[in-house]
């Protein structure tokens, strides 16, 4: 029995997820879950770092300790909770917490902070992390990376599917039926980070719980297009993004050029509830059109109000969370990570060039030898 554990820590910010996964010849089971919350001052912090980044050195460091800290902990915890001995686990494969994301322009690049030799020394684990950037470094986008597991885990020969991660930052990755045609997907825009930060702002809340600020309001129809109107949204794939272009700055001025400064903030979160669901679905009518089938995860699954608009638009679709395929929605990321580690062990590549834009397909992420592995 191969046992790994898949740590994450997404866009939204909100909390460390490790997955306690056996891989036996890519077939995945999820044998244990555990979360551990960013404590506020923490989320702050890095929250701070993307918006300001003068004299970010010494508290990227810093943070990067304190992200390492949590990320080791986290293990101990799902250890702790599912009774497996630390030397039963192969590896550890930590994606870390993202800081910048620019895969484009002269110096592209992803970083990701939670130091893996520091969650190698205090968990003992073989850990591998840095993912993103050899992908980068084979003139790809580096992200989004999951669709490679996707592929393995819920592709049909039977019915084309889209695979619809909702995180901070959605994504979709597009799984033909017909076999002989490549997965491909793409980073939609924003998934939860935007209704996340208003909500934060206004309501004093991490999160629109269930989406009911959002139901609350009525969407602005002239905001939603000027909301839309961004360059991205056109942009043919393979493309990512993340909070260096989709923040509240972003939404501000957008508002600001729109003449809608004044809008309630309710109307203004039922607007960017709007944008999430308008915006996956344009992605998946352009580019999976005859899709019939959309699996969702992340945690968008749970803002209903979300959820309801995505099924309104897709309404010849048949819609269902991951948990339908027997993988809770939850965890799908955590899980993935875990199976990039063991490809990565393997010496097998881990990325997909049909969805990144690499030029080939690459071993991915670097190896830090724990207690368990010797070099």
């Amino acid at each position: 029995m191969a046992l790994f554990i898949g740590l994450m820590s997404g866009t939204s910010m909100d909390a460390v997820d490790a997955a306690l996964v056996e891989l036996n010849d890519d077939s995945p089971v999820l044998r244990g879950s555990a979360g551990l919350p960013l404590p506020a001052e923490l989320r702050r912090e890095l929250l701070d770092l993307h918006r300001n980044r003068n004299n970010a050195l010494e508290k990227l460091a810093r943070l990067d300790v304190e992200m390492g800290r949590l990320f080791a902990a986290t293990v101990h915890a799902l250890l702790y909770k599912t009774g497996i001995d630390a030397s039963r686990v192969t590896a550890i494969g930590s994606h870390g917490q993202t800081v910048y994301h620019q895969p484009s322009g002269p110096y592209p690049t992803s970083m990701q902070i939670g130091d893996p030799n520091l969650i190698a020394e205090l968990t003992g684990i073989t850990t591998i992390a840095d993912f993103r950037r050899r992908d980068i470094g084979a003139g790809g986008q580096g992200a989004p990376l999951v669709p490679a597991f996707h592929g393995a885990v819920f592709r049909s020969a039977g019915k084309e599917r889209v695979i619809l991660n909702i995180g901070g930052i959605a994504n979709i990755t597009l799984l033909p039926a017909d076999q002989g045609h490549a997965v491909s997907g793409f980073d939609t825009g924003p998934g939860n980070a935007l209704m996340d930060g208003w909500a934060l702002e206004h309501l004093g809340t991490p999160r629109d719980e269930d989406g009911h600020w959002a139901a609350s309001g009525t969407v602005n129809n002239h905001l939603l297009t000027a909301l839309l109107d961004d360059p991205y949204f056109s942009l043919p794939p393979p493309k990512s993004t993340g909070r260096e272009h989709f923040n509240l700055d972003w939404l501000r001025e957008a508002m600001g050029n729109a003449g809608m400064k004044n809008l309630p903030p309710q109307d203004v979160q039922a607007t960017l509830c709007e944008l999430t669901a308008t915006s996956i679905t344009r992605s998946i009518s352009d580019f999976a059109p005859r899709a019939r089938q959309i699996l969702i995860c992340g945690g968008g699954v749970h803002n209903k109000a979300l959820f309801q608009r995505i099924v309104a638009l897709n309404n010849t679709r048949e819609i269902a969370p991951t948990t339908a395929f027997g993988i809770d929605p939850d965890w799908v990321e955590a899980m993935a990570f875990a199976w990039l580690a063991k490809r990565t062990l393997e010496g097998k590549p881990g990325n997909l060039p049909s969805v990144t834009g690499a030029r080939r397909e690459v071993v991915l992420g670097g190896i830090y030898p724990g207690g368990n592995q010797s070099v």
